[in-house]
This record gives structure tokens, sequence and C-alpha cells, in this order.
């Protein structure tokens, strides 16, 4: 199974947010869109970063209140792990353990063309290992 797959099903949608928005901003984006990361557009071309709850959590143990006021920018992951549609789901289910990340987004040159969550794997491994369970199932019982 590739990426590809995973996004046939999953959709390319892909919530963004300017890196000169608040952090109050992208919180309220992500409670909105019911996620746990935005993709960070900026300079950079296809993605300058990836803001995720992760480093809101990270900056309020370290700021308090205060990191709310601050931009995406000052919080955000500069440096950004991504995939290609034709990378295998197992080979990302490697990447994000070995990088320990949950959200990599799925560029085709320099567009931005998905994001995947490990979620979205963890489902996507689900649903292939149902699907064998019920083929063996089906051979057992023709018998």
């Amino acid at each position: 199974m590739r990426v590809s797959n995973l996004l046939a099903t999953k959709g390319h949608e892909v919530a963004t947010i300017s890196q000169e928005r608040s952090v109050s901003d992208a919180l309220q984006m992500l409670k909105e869109h019911g996620i746990g990361a935005l993709i960070v557009t900026g300079l950079n071309a296809p993605l300058t970063g990836i803001f995720s709850e992760r480093d809101v959590v990270r900056a309020l143990a370290e700021s308090g209140a205060a990191a709310l006021e601050l931009r995406v920018a000052d919080l955000m992951s500069s440096e950004v792990t991504t995939c290609e549609e034709s990378t295998s789901v197992t080979d990302l289910m490697g990447l994000m353990t070995t990088k320990h990340i949950r959200h990599v987004p799925v560029v085709n040159g320099d567009q931005l063309v998905g994001l995947v969550s490990i979620g979205d794997v963890v489902k996507a491994r689900f649903d292939e290992l149902e699907h064998e369970k019920q083929d063996l199932l089906d051979y057992v019982s023709a018998r």
C-alpha cells in the first residue's frame, strides 16, 4: 500500500496557517478542524514548517499563557519531514517511528498534496489486517 492509497480515501485537503498568525489563532483552527497539526505557509514552497499540539504544550510549559501571544513562526517545527505519494505505508510507519513524529506532509515536487497522520496510518493498517483476516476465514470456510 502506498501513501497515494491513504490520500485517495482520506482526501487531499490540508489545513494551513500563515507563519505570521498568532498561536491563539492556530489553536482555534486546530479546534475548528478537529486536527492535531497545521502546515505553516510562508516564504518557502511548498511549506515553511509544521505546527502541532506538541509545540503548544512545550511552549505553555516554558512560558505559560504568554505563549498564546507568540507567532506561529516562533513555535513551529521548521525542519519538516515529508514523503511522496509513492512512499510505501510501511516506509512511512518506519519514518514516523524513527523520527518520533505524528504528522507527515505529502509533497509532489514543490506542491503540497496532502498530510498523513499516525492515525491515518494505523487505520489503513487495521483495515488491511481486517481484510486479510476475512480472506483467511473465507478460505478456511470454503474447505
